[in-house]
């Protein structure tokens, strides 16, 4: 459980840096370069201290990159400016856990257990609670329809790819004698996936630049902090590097269905980071929702270690 919540941490704290990044070089820009730090960072490890592309589950991972971080981040960001951060996050992250268990169960034959599905379900309760919109507060953005499609493709993005056929190749990896159950693996198996990740966006900015359909976005470059700089590297390192990293290594640990609910919580972490980093103070609620998700995770944490 333990890489479960470190990936949480990390992926709260990269929300923040991703903010900064967006307002120094703009949506696109910072999406590609958080991809490039992160590839780099891990290509080093990967490529000396870990196994590169020997595994026996490397086509599962880049498949997974290519359907998570490839089609379904472009679906997030996507969504965005459509829907607001806060109903994208809740789309993609509420859908995208119960498609990743679902799918488990039927295409690996993994099944939860009840109090891990009670579990699960009371999270995403709490997240949804914490962070749906209301009329006190509404999305930030006037909502438009096409919004929901790119956000079902985000969630089919992270429940699909980034989960689903990355226990694919996991269960590819144990059936050829691997030991899947260390960092090293986790950090490997990410850096497959942010590799084949980078490319198909790559490749994608690309077709959009030579047809000239890349989305008009505004004026990036602005300066934030004393070292704007630092807030990409920050973007790169905190939610590729190592978010994705501590995110394969539970996936390899255990099923989509357990480590999803408690990912899903990351906005609810991204709270008290913006509330010390930017002084944003956290609604009742937020507060509230932020409890009983917590009290899942706890339990959920109890019940799969039995």
């Amino acid at each position: 459980m333990l890489p479960s919540f470190l990936a949480t941490f990390f992926f709260a704290l990269n929300a923040t840096c991703a903010n900064h990044s967006i307002r120094l070089l703009g949506t696109l820009r910072a999406n590609l370069s958080r991809l490039v730090i992160g590839t780099l960072g891990l290509a080093l490890f990967a490529h000396t201290v870990g196994g590169g592309f020997t595994s026996a589950g490397t086509g599962w991972f880049l498949l997974s990159g290519v359907i998570g971080l490839g089609i379904g981040d472009l679906g997030t960001y996507g969504a965005l400016p459509l829907l607001g951060s806060q109903l994208t996050v809740l789309m993609v992250q509420c859908i995208g856990a119960p498609v990743a268990a679902l799918g488990e169960w039927w295409w690996l034959g993994t099944r939860l257990s009840t109090p891990q599905v009670v579990c699960g379900t009371a999270i995403l309760g709490g997240v949804a609670l914490a962070i749906a919109p209301s009329r006190s507060h509404p999305a930030e953005v006037r909502i438009r329809p096409l919004g929901f499609v790119y956000g079902l493709v985000g969630a089919l993005g992270q429940g699909l790819g980034a989960a689903l056929v990355s226990r694919k190749g996991v269960m590819v990896a144990v059936a050829a004698g691997e030991s899947v159950s260390n960092v090293t693996f986790g950090l490997t198996a990410a850096y497959q996936r942010l590799l084949a990740g980078l490319a198909f966006t790559s490749l994608w900015f690309l077709a959009l630049r030579l047809l000239r359909r890349l989305p008009k976005e505004p004026p990036a470059g602005a300066q934030v902090g004393r070292a704007p700089w630092l807030w990409t590297v920050a973007n790169g390192i905190a939610g590729p590097l190592a978010g994705v990293s501590c995110y394969q290594w539970a996936l390899a640990t255990v099923p989509s269905g357990v480590v999803l609910p408690i990912v899903a919580t990351t906005p609810l972490l991204c709270i008290p980071i913006a509330y010390k980093l930017e002084g944003v103070r956290p609604t009742r609620r937020s507060i509230v929702g932020g409890v009983i998700a917590v009290i899942g995770c706890a339990v959920l944490g109890i019940v799969s270690r039995r």
